[in-house]
């Protein structure tokens, strides 16, 4: 351990009380370096001074970070439950490019097999996107959408250079439209695979830790 430096920290942001739960109820084993599981708040101003604040924090230096928590589909033949690994994250304040895609779409393929896993551009929205708005997110090339990933990733990377990701497992879709999440199969079906994704974040985290030459 003499002359090792600290293992790098990563900081999993979510911003729902069942997103929360449905971390903290998984396997929370296996991590190289501290974690922290942050519930941000609903909508992008609360994410935004939510990952600010806990990145101000010198003990999460240099913490690479995810985003995480439920999303809508916007392409036909999504369905609830399935995982979407974000080439990048969208909103108009800017775009930014995400880390280790390939890595999470493998891990998450091997820790939940037989779930579909959609990659490509995540956009955000400041409210719950429904019917006309989905197809012209859709014809922007965005394949689905959430309130607070691309604020968490945008104030992430704006605090210091860091690695950033993100996952959002698909709550509703064009023809699987949900009311209330966790009231209806969608929700349920959702929240189970959440539950289950840590293994493949903490594999996508201990790859970043590797010498890179």
């Amino acid at each position: 351990m003499d002359g090792q430096p600290a293992p790098a920290p990563l900081l999993i942001a979510c911003a729902l009380g069942i997103e929360h739960l449905a971390l903290r109820s998984g396997d929370r084993g296996g991590a190289d370096g501290p974690v922290t599981v942050l519930r941000t708040g609903m909508g992008p101003l609360a994410a935004e001074r939510a990952v600010t604040r806990a990145l101000s924090d010198p003990a999460l230096g240099g913490a690479a970070v995810l985003a995480t928590g439920f999303c809508a589909g916007l392409a036909p033949g999504m369905h609830p439950g399935d995982l979407v690994v974000a080439e990048e994250t969208r909103d108009p304040r800017g775009t930014v490019p995400c880390v280790g895609t390939d890595l999470l779409v493998k891990e998450l393929v091997r820790t939940l097999p037989g779930r579909t896993v959609h990659t490509g551009p995540l956009t955000g929205s400041d409210h719950v996107v429904r019917g006309h708005e989905r197809s012209e997110l859709l014809a922007t090339g965005a394949i689905a959408v959430d309130m607070e990933s691309a604020a968490t990733l945008l104030s992430a990377v704006r605090t210091g250079e860091r690695p950033v990701a993100a996952v959002r497992v698909v709550v509703d879709a064009p023809e699987h439209e949900l009311v209330r999440i966790g009231t209806v199969r969608g929700g349920i079906s959702a929240f189970r695979v959440l539950r289950s994704v840590l293994p493949a974040y903490y594999e996508w985290h201990r790859s970043l830790l590797l010498p890179r030459r």
